[in-house]
């Protein structure tokens, strides 16, 4: 398959987006066929039946306290999935996101318990053979990131991954991240290299400990996530990309956001996904990522980089070029024999009203 071995997040934070059909369609002619949504929202996931376009589906940060209540879990399965298996190919199912990022320590203390009362509710609706569960995790997770191999998790919440960590491994389903080197480089841009950020050509960085070479931040990062992991005790969970990402605008003091940056950081991306490349460290394992994200959305809250990370505008036009061309179809589905007869039709009524207006 000549697939883009890359996810894409499907945000819908916005009141101007196409329909998931012609979304539907867009994907299709860009080769994408695996698809993150932050909800289980039917619409998309009626219309993607019978696509071959791989789901991961998320229950937002507010579910987590019912989702510890194994019926409540069961019936939200019921509910939500069940009715789009097997003809929608849902994978995965995300608890969360970025829930350390809340200070709501409730919700910490409630993330693995509703991380294992879904999965035993799919164990038990015979689903979990089909959909894992997992949860997606900002980079601030981490105490230290550099060098990657010092990567080590932040004190006040090893106790937590702890158990979520023992969770991955037992189900054995990947750690998420949402690695955004962006967001080092706009708080540093003159201490931290773009080329190195942007996957340029650049001297990189070199990890003291390992003797291991970096030609990018992103990998790095990778590397550090699995380090983290490694010192909580496990060496056999995967991690994955699930959201990383350039905006192409953002305000005055939002160094680096240009159309410029976002085609590079996310062309030169993708073609080393196409290579099928892997970090230093994890020589074995191809880099897995979900790109952030496939429209600008234009309700997103916060400065004006976070309406600004679509490769795409609602209307299908690509923000900027990455060397990969997709289709959005028109409003209307009409065959080119239909086309003709229609441009006929309003030419002719184009001539009566103007013989009309001039009689």
């Amino acid at each position: 398959c000549s697939c883009l071995g890359v996810g894409i997040n499907y945000g819908q934070i916005a009141n101007n987006l196409p329909s998931p059909s012609r979304v539907a369609y867009l994907l299709k002619s860009l080769n994408i066929s695996r698809m993150k949504l932050y909800d289980a929202d039917p619409n998309v996931l009626v219309t993607f039946s019978h696509t071959n376009v791989d789901f991961i589906i998320g229950l937002g940060n507010e579910y987590l306290p019912n989702m510890t209540d194994p019926i409540k879990a069961r019936n939200w399965l019921q509910q939500r999935v069940q009715p789009h298996l097997p003809q929608t190919r849902i994978t995965c199912i995300t608890m969360g996101n970025e829930v350390f990022k809340t200070y709501d320590h409730q919700l910490w203390s409630n993330l693995l318990p509703a991380m294992q009362t879904v999965y035993n509710a799919l164990v038990d609706l015979g689903l979990d053979k089909q959909v894992t569960v997992t949860s997606a995790h900002s980079l601030d997770i981490l105490s230290i990131s550099f060098p990657p191999s010092a990567g080590s998790f932040r004190q006040d919440l090893r106790e937590y991954l702890h158990g979520i960590l023992n969770f991955h491994a037992e189900v054995k389903s990947p750690f998420l991240i949402n690695a955004y080197p962006y967001f080092a480089y706009k708080d540093n841009p003159n201490e931290v290299p773009l080329d190195y950020v942007l996957f340029q050509p650049s001297q990189g960085t070199v990890d003291p400990i390992t003797n291991l070479k970096y030609d990018n931040m992103l990998y790095a990062q990778v590397d550090a996530v699995y380090s983290a992991i490694k010192a909580m005790g496990h060496t056999d969970i995967k991690v994955r990309i699930s959201e990383t990402g350039w905006p192409s605008r953002g305000d005055d003091d939002e160094a680096g956001a240009t159309p410029e940056n976002a085609g590079l950081y996310n062309g030169n991306l993708l073609k080393r996904i196409e290579e099928k490349q892997s970090t230093p460290a994890k020589p074995n394992v191809p880099v897995d990522v979900y790109v952030f994200a496939l429209f600008n959305e234009n309700l997103k809250p916060g400065p004006a980089s976070e309406r600004n990370y679509g490769l795409y505008y609602p209307n299908g036009t690509p923000v900027y070029n990455i060397g990969v061309q997709g289709y959005l179809p028109g409003m209307v589905y009409t065959s080119p024999s239909t086309k003709i007869a229609l441009s006929v039709v309003s030419n002719v009524l184009f001539i009566v009203i103007a013989y009309l207006i001039s009689a």
